[in-house]
């Protein structure tokens, strides 16, 4: 079949000495580990044989090629995120400040077996937590009692209280932040 004018065309026994070092680079900026980045430049040339017959030579042959790795990188990402969402839940404890951090799934505290000293500390912190609740700001102190202890509907608060909603989520946000640290220089440091 004879070739169109102006239309780029493929030369798969070509690409290894013409683009494996500059799709190389491309990828190893991109994933940062040098196995990886062979393995997706060779998983682009793989692809790219067996969609040959997609090519429609609108673009060069290199320039397909790259949206080819671009995509095998995208992939690569996602396969790591889903992998680690199944292994790995982060829960948030430390928001600013020098412990600024999370927890993954497998170093968080796990439950005491001594349901009698649960009981104690549980009852130790209800008392810090109400300590540390009466503490806060009137404000920050109703809304938080309202929106958590009494379960009241976001509407209902910020009909009765006059603020907006995002007005009400800073509110809680602050004041959330303000029993943790009440909770930490309070009974974690006793």
């Amino acid at each position: 079949m004879p070739e169109k004018a102006g239309k780029n065309t493929l030369q798969p026994d070509k690409w290894v000495s013409l683009y494996a070092d500059y799709l190389f680079n491309y990828a190893i900026t991109r994933v940062n580990d040098h196995n990886i980045a062979k393995d997706l430049v060779q998983e682009t040339f793989f692809s790219g044989l067996k969609g040959k017959d997609n090519f429609r030579g609108e673009a060069t042959e290199k320039t397909w090629l790259i949206s080819i790795l671009k995509r095998k990188i995208i992939d690569h990402y996602r396969k790591i995120n889903s992998a680690k969402g199944k292994k790995e839940v982060r829960m948030p404890f430390y928001q600013d400040g020098e412990k600024k951090g999370s927890w993954l799934e497998e170093n968080v505290p796990q439950n005491w077996d001594n349901e009698a000293e649960k009981k104690i500390e549980n009852e130790e912190l209800k008392s810090v937590l109400d300590l540390c609740i009466d503490h806060l700001p009137e404000k920050h102190r109703m809304v938080f009692l309202l929106k958590n202890q009494r379960n009241f509907e976001t509407e209902e608060i910020c009909n009765e209280l006059d603020i907006s909603s995002s007005n009400l989520w800073v509110i809680i946000h602050r004041a959330r932040l303000q029993l943790r640290e009440c909770i930490e220089n309070n009974w974690y440091k006793k």
